[in-house]
């Protein structure tokens, strides 16, 4: 028998809740995903305040699920399990979902599971393209995370082969948007200047790729910080600052860093199929060069389409429906939130 599952999803300024079905075959077919943002009220703040979006999470909770429900033709009755973001994330922005989990679970009598918000990212690429390999290889790339996972089992078991040592690439997007003043959050509009930029007019560094560093490894904050230099040089020489060809440059370092040593981790691990995930995924550049290289060498590429890259509760809705499928066991009703939850945990 067929069961809908929820998913609530709070971990930093999107509000998301989504609704999913699991079929008897393990097929997940996507319902409603609905998002309330408070990207607005951060952007003259050039990043997150947490109290704001904390705040945010409390007003928009409600009539974002309320939406979600109308949008399937469900009543809340027909709700099986519900599905929330545990962690990683900000402690209180997390807080008002696990919060809100628990009283819809509690009223409606159904199990609840506390998730992991980066299997998560991974997980919703099956609404799009169905079940996943097994193994795959994950590049997450999303504002606070830049990974790459081995997936065996999307609901018991993540492997992180590399992550970044400083800032993560959606990070360093936000921080040379702002030296280049374009608009926060700084992903969309360096992608849009890019366009219209030579990627080859600046030659950036690719940090973490020489002989000694770590192969998996990423750091971001170099580049940043080359950048920023640059373009303090241009200003002081009393030179207009080319924003088109800055952004296009910077954007080819970081998409070429990516997909290098992701195309490298899964020659290495022998697996076949790499799917690009986190709201960093929807960069076209990113998307372009790693189906070029991935073509090359014999590599499959999934990329989800940009409305699931980005935090939604689709994608925790999805994460659920697997864990549910794997018959893991339900989250005690006191478990709490957990800011720095590991990708190794799925579920608690």
């Amino acid at each position: 028998m067929a069961r809908v599952i929820m998913g609530i999803e709070s971990s930093c300024d999107e509000t998301g809740v989504g609704l999913v079905r699991l079929h008897d075959d393990g097929t997940v077919e996507l319902l409603a995903d609905e998002v309330a943002s408070s990207v607005d009220q951060h952007a003259r703040f050039g990043g997150v305040v947490p109290e704001v979006a904390s705040r945010a999470h409390l007003e928009a909770m409600v009539p974002t699920a309320e939406r979600a429900f109308a949008t399937a033709g469900l009543k809340l009755s027909d709700v099986d399990a519900i599905a929330v973001t545990a962690g990683p994330g900000l402690a209180g922005a997390l807080l008002v979902g696990v919060s809100a989990a628990k009283a819809y679970a509690t009223a409606l009598d159904v199990p609840l599971y506390g998730v992991n918000h980066l299997a998560g990212h991974i997980a919703v690429d099956t609404l799009q393209h169905g079940p996943l390999p097994t193994p795959v290889l994950a590049l997450l790339v999303s504002g606070g995370h830049t990974q790459l996972l081995r997936v065996d089992d999307i609901a018991s078991s993540i492997t992180e082969l590399g992550s970044t040592v400083d800032d993560a690439a959606g990070e360093a997007y936000d921080k040379v948007a702002r030296v280049l003043d374009l608009p926060y959050p700084g992903g969309p509009p360096i992608d849009k200047a890019a366009k219209q930029g030579n990627p080859k007019a600046i030659a950036f560094p690719r940090g973490m790729t020489g002989p000694r560093d770590a192969k998996f490894d990423f750091s971001f904050s170099g580049l940043k910080t080359a950048v920023a230099r640059w373009v303090e040089n241009a200003e002081r020489a009393g030179d207009a600052v080319p924003v088109n060809d800055v952004a296009a440059s910077f954007q080819e370092a970081v998409a070429d860093v990516l997909t290098v040593k992701a195309i490298r981790a899964a020659r290495e691990q022998e697996i076949g199929t790499i799917v690009i995930s986190g709201g960093v995924a929807a960069n076209s550049r990113l998307s372009e060069l790693a189906a070029e290289r991935c073509a090359a060498a014999g590599i499959e590429l999934r990329v989800p389409r940009p409305r699931l890259c980005t935090d939604n509760g689709a994608m925790i809705a999805a994460l659920g429906a697997h864990v549910v499928a794997a018959g893991r066991a339900v989250a005690p009703l006191d478990f709490s939130a957990n800011p720095g939850l590991p990708v190794n945990i799925v579920s608690l």
